[in-house]
């Protein structure tokens, strides 16, 4: 994740390449780069040694101006920020997409579905983690958070296949990962049950998420879904 001084010194560079500094070295005032910026002169000043002390950029000072000179660290950086733009408008699907959900106690069949060790071990590998035995509910409450959880199918999903054994059939379940509560990394399932419509969503984890996030009925959760490349 990149922190907020590291976006403000990303602005600062992009404003430096408006001026022509990743392609030569440009003489630019604090005074007309304080203008650019909406900042005072001092705090414009203090930003190019920010940039100057990470190495974005060569500073140097002379009687005729403050000449600037985006370095190859610098430029990196500027490519870094477009190839991500560029995905960011080019993709298909949004990188993730955010849901929130009142807890309710379901039936509690849960735990008898992700147990089955056919489930189970798919969970593992294709997952990357061995889920708790049992799962989260969540309804739905604004038509917002109905209507995205319904464009959700229509995304990418981790198919973990059905099977059958001597006595019933088990279908396929898609999963979707997912960071519940911005801290524990989990999924969204769905084809579990067939009894919920699509105001429920239920979440499996590697931990028992109603005790670690000391949950109970009617506490709201928010969980943000990640949609596959």
């Amino acid at each position: 994740m990149i922190e907020k001084n590291q976006w403000r010194n990303l602005f600062v560079l992009v404003k430096l390449a408006e001026m022509g500094a990743h392609r030569r070295t440009a003489k630019i005032s604090t005074e007309y780069l304080a203008g650019k910026l909406g900042v005072s002169q001092q705090t414009a000043s203090r930003y190019l040694i920010e940039l100057d002390d990470k190495g974005w950029i060569k500073r140097t000072i002379t009687p005729e101006g403050c000449l600037i000179k985006i370095t190859d660290s610098g430029v990196k950086e500027l490519k870094t920020l477009y190839s991500q733009l560029h995905f960011l408008m080019e993709a298909t699907y949004p990188p993730s997409i955010t849901l929130e959900g009142i807890v309710f106690t379901g039936l509690g069949e849960g735990a008898y579905y992700i147990s089955k060790d056919k489930y189970r071990k798919q969970f593992i590998e294709k997952l990357g983690f061995d889920p708790y035995p049992g799962t989260l509910n969540l309804k739905l409450k604004t038509d917002y958070d109905v209507k995205t959880r319904s464009e959700l199918e229509t995304y990418p999903a981790i198919e973990v296949e059905g099977f059958t054994n001597e006595n019933r059939s088990f279908g396929p379940v898609k999963c979707y990962p997912a960071i519940i509560q911005n801290k524990v990394k989990g999924a969204i399932v769905t084809a579990l049950r067939s009894h919920y419509d699509a105001s429920v969503i239920e979440i499996i984890a590697p931990v028992f998420l109603r005790k670690h996030f000391n949950l109970k009925d009617g506490h709201k959760v928010k969980v943000e879904v990640l949609t596959l490349p």
